[in-house]
């Protein structure tokens, strides 16, 4: 492990080789340098130009995932072991993992399609169905774009304080109707699946032994139920229904399982044992890893693209644990058997999670999705806007003291600090701006080094 680098720009701002933090505090002691950006901390020489430096070059290193991106900045340099063979060694310098929110906006969509057909149906007038609503080539559902362009984002801001030569991701395909099976499928009966040709009612009551699955019930109409209800992200897949007579459908309504039958811990797990892995997270990526590979090769650099197994072996041979930010670092070609190897990686990464920039709507909807209150028009008071760094210097009263973080703006002017410690209430006249919003919320963490971690998608 060691120390994660800082990004450094030129007298002019071009980018050059990251340098060591402790580098970093000694050029700006001695004023050769100053901070150009907070977050991820970059700084600026004031007495060096491009010209003037050494520029070898580094890798861009992508792990793209559902709900996870891993981003990796290495650089490789030719070395001679002991037995005096030339190795490759790769070092880990600055190491990002980035979280979507595309379940969010996933959520949203329905939430927006929901309060959209209750008023088509409270209406109650015949509308002939429209046929001229195409989508482009290419279209990707808005949680899906989302994560394309906010990776696409966040490789853009490193190439341009770092000077990256190519980018290397991981394109990784699902089997999706093998993970659904749970074994591996070959012929008609991959392209067409296990239940090809078979009603799912029928098949319902064959698997649950035509009972209810929550009370065991039988010899009574059943209803068909999902277990995760669609209001809450559920599917149709097969194995999220399941048989209900009417009053256990009725008392568990939108109630997911879990919460369902969390009095009944036997039934419960007698019910999951029959859910199969989800595929939600393996269809994000089967539709979205073209889409990436071709959005980066926007950014004018060589782009490369490696197989999940490669990543794997190399993490494995190195005896890294599973994490986003290493699997990144493991992307790419390592010949072990010549001696290459993953000598450093970073004890800590930034994570910067996916925020967005506030909302479009000027009104507040309660659960019926009729207007409850109004926003305000104007997202920016007093010169500040929701999500700025600032410094608060409070100089009397209950909050006495200097505070860094988030702010919340209000239209009274009277504003609101998150910090480490909780939420500071300050006048604006306090507050000095460190960096603009950008639709992230960073947080520094440690790497995992001896514990494996999960990895979410």
């Amino acid at each position: 492990m060691g120390a994660s680098r800082v990004f450094v720009l030129s007298k002019e701002g071009q980018p050059l080789m990251p340098c060591h933090p402790a580098r970093a505090r000694e050029l700006l002691g001695k004023g050769r340098a100053v901070v150009a950006h907070q977050v991820p901390f970059t700084i600026r020489l004031k007495d060096r130009t491009l010209a003037e430096s050494e520029v070898d070059g580094l890798q861009l290193r992508i792990d793209p995932g559902s709900k996870n991106t891993g981003l990796a900045l290495t650089d490789e340099k030719k070395e001679t072991n002991e037995q005096g063979a030339t190795v490759t060694a790769r070092r880990g310098l600055i190491s990002v993992e980035l979280q979507h929110r595309g379940k969010q906006i996933h959520m949203s969509m329905q939430q927006r399609a929901g309060y959209r057909h209750r008023r088509r149906s409270v209406n109650c007038r015949y509308r002939k169905p429209r046929s001229n609503r195409t989508r482009p080539e290419g279209w990707l559902p808005p949680s899906l774009r989302h994560r394309v362009d906010t990776t696409l984002s966040m490789a853009k801001r490193m190439c341009r304080y770092a000077p990256i030569t190519d980018i290397h991701v991981e394109r990784v395909a699902f089997d999706t109707q093998s993970i659904s099976a749970d074994r591996p499928l070959s012929g008609a009966e991959h392209r067409q699946g296990p239940l090809a040709g078979t009603e799912a009612r029928s098949y319902l009551h064959a698997k649950w032994g035509r009972a209810c699955a929550y009370c065991g019930a039988t010899g009574i109409p059943l209803n068909i139920d999902h277990l995760w209800p669609r209001s809450r992200g559920g599917s149709d897949r097969i194995t999220n229904l399941v048989l209900a007579c009417i009053p256990c459908n009725q008392a568990k309504g939108c109630t997911p399982v879990d919460t369902f039958l969390e009095r009944r811990p036997d039934r419960l797990a007698r019910i999951l044992r029959q859910v199969k892995t989800p595929l939600r997270d393996a269809a994000a990526m089967n539709t979205t890893r073209w889409r990436l590979v071709e959005v980066l090769s926007t950014l004018g650099k060589p782009v490369h693209t490696w197989s999940g197994n490669r990543t794997k072996w190399n993490r494995t041979a190195m005896g890294l644990p599973k994490t986003h930010t290493l699997d990144a670092l493991s992307v790419g070609h390592l010949d072990h058997g010549s001696g290459d190897a993953i000598v450093r990686f970073p004890e800590r990464f930034l994570a910067a999670k996916a925020t967005g920039r506030g909302s479009y709507a000027r009104t507040t909807p309660d659960r019926f999705g009729f207007p409850r209150l109004r926003r305000p028009r104007a997202k920016q008071h007093f010169g500040y806007v929701t999500g700025d760094l600032v410094r608060a210097a409070v100089p009397a009263g209950k909050w006495t003291g200097v505070w860094t973080g988030r702010v919340s703006v209000r239209s009274t002017g009277r504003h609101s600090v998150t910090t480490g410690v909780g939420r500071v209430d300050v006048s604006h006249r306090d507050l000095q701006l460190i960096q603009r919003a950008d639709g992230y919320a960073y947080t520094a963490q440690y790497e995992a080094s001896t514990s494996p971690s999960q990895k979410t998608g």
